[in-house]
Parts: C-alpha cells; structure tokens; sequence
C-alpha cells in the first residue's frame, strides 16, 4: 500500500528563542541578589560565541533526531558535512509513514521534535555552564522522543467494508 508523507518544518528562529528562554528563566530562578556573574554565565544569548554555540548544539540534537526517526525519514541525499547550520531559516524533515498513520498526531510530533532539540540544546548549555542543571534537559530531551514515536505509531481505526 501506498505510504503517507508528511513534512516537518520546525524554524531556527524560534528554536534559538526557546533555548535563550529557558536559559534566561532558569537563571532568573537562580538569583539570589549576589551571584550576577554565575547568572550570566548560565544565560544565553546573541554573543558571537554563544551564539554558536546554540547552533551547534541545535544542530547536534537534529542530527540525533535524524538517527532516532531514520526508518521514517526520505532523505534521497548521498553526502553529508559537519557544517554549521545556518543561523536564520528552517530545519524540514520529510517522514513516510504507514498508509493508516493518523494525521490528527502531526502537531504533536512537530511540538515534541521541538521540544527535543530545544532541551537537548540547552542541556549541552548547561554542560558548560550549570551541570547541575544539565541532566533535568537531557532528561526532557529523551520524554520528548517518547512522545515523538508513540505519536508516530498512532494509526486510524479499520472501518468494516461495505458488501
């Protein structure tokens, strides 16, 4: 039988937020009136080497997701790099599913690979600058594909054919 396609866009720009964001907020968390340097230094932000960093760590966490999700991915590439992603645009995977995957779970898929990258990208932050904290996103990180593949193997109810 035929399979279902369905493409994954997840944007840069919003990923990038959501890993400044969480960084900011558990920082924030963190202040106790005297420690303004430890505070800071667990914050992302646009600093050139923050800044690569995030998208490094961005990137290593789609290529993890890539590996995860690869007997559903169509990549009909034959070459790969270590190159940096770009810093602006959007991340596409393209999954071919069973032909009675069930397409009402494709936000939720969307949501929980976001979810992935973005904890997986600020736990390796933390690995720098707040172990403590690294393992809690790591953690998340890993519930995310949890959620991603029972999402994934959701499929419609046969319905009785008429004779």
């Amino acid at each position: 039988m035929a399979k279902k396609t369905i493409s994954i866009t997840l944007y840069l720009s919003e990923l990038i937020y959501d890993v400044q964001n969480k960084t900011y907020l558990t920082a924030r968390s963190r202040y106790n009136g005297n420690n303004y340097k430890e505070i800071a230094n667990m914050q992302a932000d646009d600093d050139d080497e923050n800044s690569n960093q995030i998208i490094r760590s961005i990137g290593n966490a789609f290529a993890i997701l890539k590996t995860k999700l690869c007997e559903y991915i169509f990549d009909s590439g034959d070459t790969a790099s270590d190159e940096q992603i770009i810093t602006e645009g959007e991340l596409t995977l393209t999954l071919e599913m069973p032909h009675n995957y069930n397409p009402a779970t494709r936000k939720t898929i969307a949501s929980a690979m976001h979810q992935f990258i973005v904890d997986s990208a600020v736990g390796d932050w933390f690995i720098i600058t707040n172990k403590s904290d690294a393992t809690d996103y790591m953690t998340m990180a890993a519930a995310q594909l949890v959620i991603i593949r029972e999402a994934i193997n959701k499929r419609v109810r046969p319905t009785k054919p008429n004779i």
